[in-house]
């Protein structure tokens, strides 16, 4: 398993907000309810999207992912005031502050205009938090603009028509289809010469570091040594310690170290396992020896995160 796919299977849609919006320029649309990671997709005609940094063109096909949780603008012209405001309470507003929400909502995932307007815009919000989600926001800029011409076989005719169809499945079909969205953009993106790829995405192309990371995400619960790790790749184990330092940016059981935590961060938040059970789930030997380990990395205990997590 590589390191990006054991990300995303972390990081996956469940039921995920996706929906569709019909606009007749000239629009122009603010959302200040930006999640954690948007998927914006332009079905119809084009847009422009500005999420911080100056606007940025999206032509029919195009995807752009944006990192919340500042607010985004997408409009066309590019230069039309912002008319409608989408308020963290799902209600939408205009600039003055009044509820419009009953002109502009049609439906649970269909908002805006007639289906006959020009314009055709998706959007599919990923309501991620985790540690191991972070390790992949991190990653990533404010904004990623993807052309149609960069994604394989694009989805998007399909998360149209599923939203129209309104039928049983339909959740678990779109949070499918918004992981398959995210997936190709990510895969474009990181294909780019100037893209800025996170080091452990690059180190994943060399063939010695490349083999290592995947065997510590095959199997991160293992016993692994430095020793061990360098046999299974080939490589002396000097050699191998400097090249993965330098590729990855910190020795082989720094990163597992920071992987395994991660991964106990988020079962203590979202399972039922007792601190032992996640101990040995993730690779430590006992609950001590997990909360020395997440002590020094988050602060606290695993019981007193857990604690803070759930409460809040």
């Amino acid at each position: 398993m590589d390191a990006l796919t054991d990300l995303l299977d972390h990081t996956r849609a469940r039921g995920a907000f996706v929906g569709q919006t019909f606009l007749t320029p000239p629009w122009s649309w603010r959302f200040d309810a930006c999640p954690p990671l948007a998927v914006v997709a332009v079905a119809r005609s084009g847009a422009w999207i500005d999420a911080g940094e100056g606007p940025v063109r999206l032509d029919e096909g195009d995807i752009a992912l944006v990192r919340g949780p500042e607010p985004f603008v997408i409009a066309d012209p590019v230069d039309t005031p912002v008319q409608v405001v989408f308020q963290p309470d799902g209600t939408c507003h205009d600039p003055a502050g009044a509820d419009i929400s009953a002109t502009i909502l049609n439906g649970t995932r269909t908002c805006g205009d007639g289906p006959d307007s020009p314009a055709l815009v998706l959007l599919g919000e990923y309501s991620i938090g985790g540690e191991v989600d972070g390790r992949l926001l991190n990653a990533l800029p404010r904004l990623i603009a993807v052309k149609a011409a960069e994604l394989v076989d694009s989805p998007l005719g399909l998360v149209a028509d599923e939203i129209a169809r309104d039928e049983p499945g339909q959740q678990a079909l779109l949070d499918r289809l918004l992981d398959l969205l995210l997936i190709r953009s990510l895969r474009a993106w990181f294909a780019r010469p100037d893209a800025r790829e996170p080091s452990w995405y690059i180190a994943q192309k060399d063939p010695v570091v490349g083999e290592a990371l995947s065997l510590l995400h095959d199997d991160p619960a293992r016993p692994w040594t430095v020793a061990e790790l360098a046999r299974k790749v080939g490589a002396s184990r000097a050699s191998f310690a400097k090249r993965f330092a330098e590729l990855v940016g910190e020795p082989p059981i720094a990163y597992l170290t920071g992987w395994r935590l991660c991964w106990a961060a988020d079962l203590l938040t979202d399972s039922q396992h007792t601190v032992d059970a996640i101990a040995r789930r993730v690779g430590y030997a006992n609950a001590y020896a997990l909360s020395v380990a997440f002590t020094r990395q988050y602060g606290v205990r695993p019981s007193d995160y857990r604690r803070s997590r759930r409460s809040g």
